[in-house]
């Protein structure tokens, strides 16, 4: 009897011993996971790729070294880490040629050699691990107008301009009644969460920081009448993989800012406009910021544009010698997504802007516009009156 179960012991530790030899020689990437919808997953490796994810894949990595040489390892880790936020994770190999000056005659070959690359689920699993998934449980505070205050960002994050813009809005939403909640987590953006809120602001977001279920619950609460503040840097990325975002929500594609010196004096010449922000404020006012510029001028696609900068007091020149002259230069604009309402401002760098009244101003009339509480609403991409939608049902 002992031997039996003896025998039967030792056959028993033989295939465990088996299993796990044959799991511990199995390849991690071999091993399921739940894969995150994140996007850019399955893309193969280009000149498009984020440079991020290029310096995460070693393979990546040495062909751009063999052209290059150690760039990519001489370049400070505050400026090209592989570790969200990084400024690498709103660069490509092309734009990273334009802004150091590297030699641009070798990208043929880099792009041939990138795209013979495997795309291995650990490489899937690496690009992801950047997006959330968890979402968050948030305690609602007493008040109305209810502002979610989105803050995560994969590309570059300038904590100064990010910590005073949040200072701000929980100030305003203080003085005013807000129910104002902050989040860096990107699982907050679900339908079931955005419904609990009036308006979304996105506080100088840089990166692509929502996956594509993540998108699509977004796109849908602003079609349907949910409202964007978008703040600085949530539309100064030189790269986007969502055309949805500059195009659509925010209505201009960011081409630069300049670069000697960075920050200028200028005056922001408000105009009259249909959604009433900046109603009160004066006509004219002095500003020093990294002033944006866009590629097409958002006045031509019909937005209501807030607020323009007089290009003629400073240098708009970019990196490069990038001329970045837009002559009509708006920087503050909004206008209707569907049912919802979109507001941008390229204001917003130094933390000093907001602490000027006027500026403070606009944005206090932007949150309660894109709440739903200006006299303006949104109606299949246009705006209308509450005045005359009560007109109608009267009638």
């Amino acid at each position: 009897m002992i031997k039996n179960v003896s025998r039967k012991m030792l056959k028993l530790l033989s295939v465990i011993s088996v299993f796990y030899l044959v799991a511990c020689s199995t390849p991690a990437e071999q091993i399921s996971q739940p894969m995150v919808d994140c996007p850019m997953r399955d893309d193969p490796y280009s000149l498009s790729t984020l440079l991020i994810d290029i310096m995460l894949k070693p393979e990546a990595k040495a062909v751009v070294s063999r052209y290059w040489g150690p760039v990519l390892d001489q370049a400070p880790n505050s400026f090209l880490s592989t570790t969200s936020a990084s400024f690498a994770g709103i660069l490509t190999l092309p734009k990273l040629a334009s802004m150091a000056r590297l030699p641009t005659d070798s990208l043929g070959d880099m792009e041939r050699e990138l795209s013979a690359l495997s795309i291995t689920n650990k490489d899937k699993i690496t690009r992801c691990a950047r997006y959330d998934t968890d979402p968050p449980a948030f305690n609602m505070p007493e008040g109305s107008p209810r502002i979610l205050l989105f803050e995560k960002m994969t590309g570059f994050r300038d904590e100064p301009s990010v910590t005073a813009s949040t200072h701000l809005f929980e100030t305003l939403a203080e003085t005013n009644g807000w129910a104002l909640v902050i989040t860096e987590n990107g699982a907050a953006i679900t339908p079931g969460i955005l419904q609990q809120f009036d308006a979304v602001i996105w506080n100088n977001n840089s990166g692509d920081v929502l996956t594509l279920n993540q998108r699509e619950a977004f796109k849908d609460y602003i079609n349907n009448g949910g409202g964007y503040l978008g703040i600085h840097g949530a539309g100064g990325d030189y790269n986007y993989h969502w055309d949805w975002y500059p195009d659509v929500l925010i209505g201009a594609r960011f081409i630069g800012h300049p670069k000697d010196p960075q920050f200028n004096t200028t005056a922001v010449q408000m105009e009259a406009n249909t959604t009433g922000i900046g109603t009160g404020v004066a006509p004219s006012w002095d500003l020093n910021e990294e002033w944006y510029s866009f590629g097409t001028n958002p006045r031509e696609k019909g937005l209501s544009i807030i607020a323009t900068v007089d290009e003629s007091r400073y240098s708009a020149q970019g990196h490069g010698g990038q001329d970045l002259r837009m002559g009509d230069h708006p920087v503050v604009w909004a206008h209707c997504v569907g049912n919802g309402r979109a507001f941008y401002s390229a204001i917003g760098h130094r933390p000093e802007v907001y602490a000027a009244s006027e500026y403070i101003a606009v944005l206090q009339q932007a949150v309660k516009w894109v709440a739903g509480k200006g006299e303006s609403v949104c109606r299949n991409d246009r705006q209308v009156t509450k005045k005359s939608i009560k007109s109608d049902i009267k009638l």
